[in-house]
C-alpha cells in the first residue's frame, strides 16, 4: 500500500487538496486519475482512504472516503542521539529507528561531538519518507538539536538510561526496563561521553546501560536500543 502525508486532515474532513509538488507526483509520476483510491495519513493516528475527484498536475483533489484511528502504542521511545561526524550515519539511523518504531528524537552536543550543526529540515524529509514505507500513522517528533547539559536540566519523566563505554558497573538495557513505560535513552558521539557528562546524567536520575558485549557506533548502538524496547514490549 502506497502511503501519501497530509498533516491538515482531521476527523472532520471531508475533501483534500494537495500542494502542486505532490499533485505532480501523484498524477504525472504514479498517474493515479479520477475515480484511483489513495491511503492517507496526518501522521497523528488517523489513516484516510480518498477518491480522486481531479487529476490535474498542478492540483490534485480527493474526496474522503473512510477514516480509520490507529491506536497509538502503550510505551514510549525518546532517543537522544550525538550527531555523527558522517552525517550519512545519522540518517541511516533516523530511517531505520523510524520504521522500527521510535517516538521522539532529540539530537544533542556534546563535549567530544564532532559535528555541531544539523539540518532539522532535511531530518524532518527522511522521517517522514519512513513513516510513509512502513505505513505507519504516526511521525516521531524531532526536537532541535541541543546542548547535552541543557538537555538534562530538562524535567524527564519516566525510566531514563544513558549508553557509554565508561568501564562503570552497567547493567544490559533488556534486563534494565519495564514494560509499557516511557523510555528515554542517552546515546554518546563517537568520542563517548565525558566524565563530567556521565557524572551529571547520573545525578539526573539515568542510569547506566549496555547494549552488547561489542563496541557499537552511534548510529548502531541508537537502533540496537530501539528494538530492544519494541521486542521487549511486543514480545509480552
Amino acid at each position: 500500500m502506497q502511503l501519501f502525508f497530509a498533516p491538515e486532515l482531521n476527523d472532520q474532513s471531508k475533501n483534500f487538496a494537495f500542494d502542486k509538488e505532490e499533485s505532480k507526483h501523484i498524477v504525472k509520476v504514479l498517474r493515479k486519475k479520477e475515480g484511483d483510491i489513495l491511503h492517507i495519513t496526518n501522521g497523528k493516528g488517523l489513516f484516510f482512504s480518498a477518491e480522486i475527484s481531479m487529476a490535474l498536475e498542478k492540483k490534485c483533489e480527493v474526496t474522503i472516503l473512510s477514516i480509520d484511528q490507529q491506536k497509538a502504542k502503550d510505551f514510549y521511545i525518546h532517543l537522544a542521539v550525538a550527531p555523527t561526524k558522517m552525517n550519512e550515519r545519522y540518517e541511516w539511523f533516523l530511517e531505520k529507528a523510524t520504521e522500527i518504531g521510535i517516538d521522539e528524537i532529540t539530537p544533542i552536543f556534546c563535549e567530544h561531538s564532532e559535528r555541531k550543526v544539523i539540518k532539522n529540515e532535511r531530518f524532518e524529509k527522511i522521517i517522514l519518507s519512513a513513516v510513509k514505507q512502513s505505513n505507519q500513522s504516526f511521525v516521531p517528533v524531532l526536537n532541535e538539536g541541543i546542548l547535552l547539559k541543557d538537555f538534562l536540566n530538562q524535567t524527564h519523566t519516566g525510566e531514563l538510561f544513558i549508553a557509554h563505554c565508561d568501564d562503570l558497573h552497567k547493567t544490559p538495557l533488556k534486563n534494565s526496563f519495564s514494560p509499557k513505560q516511557k523510555y528515554t535513552l542517552l546515546i554518546e558521539p563517537e568520542g563517548d561521553f565525558s566524565p563530567k557528562e556521565i557524572a551529571l546524567a547520573l545525578e539526573k536520575g539515568f542510569k547506566p546501560v549496555t547494549l552488547g558485549a561489542t563496541r557499537l557506533r552511534t548510529e548502531t548502538a541508537a537502533i540496537v536500543a530501539c528494538h530492544s524496547f519494541v521486542y521487549g514490549n511486543e514480545e509480552l
